[in-house]
């Protein structure tokens, strides 16, 4: 066959296929682009994201998705945005931001697009309610983490301590045994707020009232925090980052500084990646005054309310948080199932390091303190530092962060 004739021959081949798929599309549908928006990870997080969003776009031929990475001020970006009118169609939304902007009407409730086979009641309802307002469900989370109290097995060895703290109580009696041991101190300390609250909440205290105001000045909230200025302070066994050299607490543990820290998932893959010598296993948090308490973050999927495309952007949603696109998504590891059968497919209730993660989504605190965060986190972080270095005592820093981020939550509403 000349070469003219096969030019011709797969010429009209291709021309076959193409009216074949033309054909085989509804009538009347076109392909709609939707934009869809979050914050970079990790170069395997995000690639395994863009292999899920492929799945989906093979499952949906008129929809096409375009991946935008926000890598900095993320919130202040949407936020811009979405008074322009030029937000993405999807986003990420992190809990602690969701209370502002379900109240501020630019997002799409989502009961409406709900059907029977997406099995509402699979989340964890933990997770859920924290994008719900007003009756409605603003989001659904894509992933989540508690806190799990990390340990250096090979210390616990060398100090004749056979099993993991379950009380706060043998948290610092271990600590002390620990320190100057295998490691410089028994346990990395990270003080902010979002490590704190649990603790607040051991002893009936609380973050907010009911009108969103800062609330962590009292008595029962001070009990709690008195835990970590009390170990710092007086026993002189516990770290923060800066007193050891280190960027974060899983960094502290990994370095050989401390013997126990307090993370989340995200520390098993860095700590298996950047430092494959430690041999270190997880159990749950300590009993805090005899009760369970950890933290839980969860982000959300959600839908911008001045979308012109909205059934794709539910088609989406719907896919990226179906028990096969979580399963996709979550099966590496790196972030935890919010689908309850998910989570019992992938076995991460029996996993070695992660179990206790997952044992402690029913009990956590959400990471979330009303519509006004900035003003709430940064007075209290700014003030308890302030107290967990010696400057002041933690009554009058609590009380003073308190008053501040009130005063500033005034001039916002």
């Amino acid at each position: 066959m000349s070469k003219h004739k096969w030019l011709y021959f797969w010429g009209l081949v291709i021309a076959i296929i193409l009216i074949i798929c033309y054909r085989s599309l509804p009538p009347n549908t076109s392909l709609v682009t939707i934009k869809l928006s979050g914050w970079g990870g990790s170069p395997v997080e995000q690639k395994l994201l863009k292999q899920v969003l492929q799945d989906f776009e093979a499952k949906h031929p008129t929809i096409k998705v375009k991946y935008e990475v926000i890598s900095d001020q993320y919130m202040d970006v949407i936020k811009t945005r979405l008074i322009g009118e030029a937000a993405p169609d999807v986003f990420y939304l992190d809990a602690l931001e969701a209370p502002f902007l379900m109240s501020q009407n630019v997002l799409e409730p989502l009961d409406i697009y709900i059907k029977p086979q997406f099995d509402l009641a699979d989340f964890e309802e933990n997770l859920l309610n924290s994008f719900k307002y007003k009756n409605h469900i603003y989001g659904f989370p894509k992933d989540y983490s508690t806190l799990a109290l990390f340990y250096n097995k090979k210390a616990f060895t060398k100090a004749g301590i056979t099993n993991p703290p379950t009380t706060w109580d043998e948290l610092r009696l271990f600590s002390q045994k620990l320190t100057g041991k295998l490691n410089k101190y028994g346990f990395g300390e990270s003080p902010e707020l979002a490590r704190q609250s649990y603790k607040i909440k051991a002893f009936d205290g609380e973050l907010i009232d009911k009108n969103d105001y800062a609330a962590f000045a009292s008595e029962a909230s001070l009990q709690g925090l008195n835990l970590v200025i009390d170990q710092y302070r007086q026993d002189k066994t516990s770290a923060l980052k800066s007193d050891v050299g280190a960027s974060s607490g899983s960094d502290m543990f990994g370095q050989g500084k401390v013997s126990m820290v307090i993370e989340g998932n995200w520390a098993i893959p860095y700590l298996q990646e950047t430092f494959p010598q430690i041999d270190f296993a997880t159990a749950e948090v300590p009993k805090i005054n005899n009760k369970k308490g950890t933290m839980v973050y969860t982000v959300a999927y959600v839908m911008n309310k001045q979308t012109k495309h909205k059934k794709a952007a539910w088609e989406l949603i719907s896919y990226l948080t179906s028990k096969e696109g979580m399963e996709k998504w979550t099966g590496k590891g790196f972030a935890l199932p919010t689908r309850k059968s998910v989570a019992e497919k992938l076995g991460y209730d029996q996993d070695d390091l992660r179990s206790a993660l997952v044992a402690g989504v029913d009990y956590a605190t959400p990471w979330q303190v009303g519509e006004y965060p900035a003003a709430i986190v940064n007075n209290f972080d700014n003030q308890f530092l302030s107290a967990l270095l010696g400057e002041q005592p933690l009554n009058q820093a609590m009380l003073r962060a308190q008053n501040n981020a009130n005063q500033q939550i005034k001039m916002m509403e």
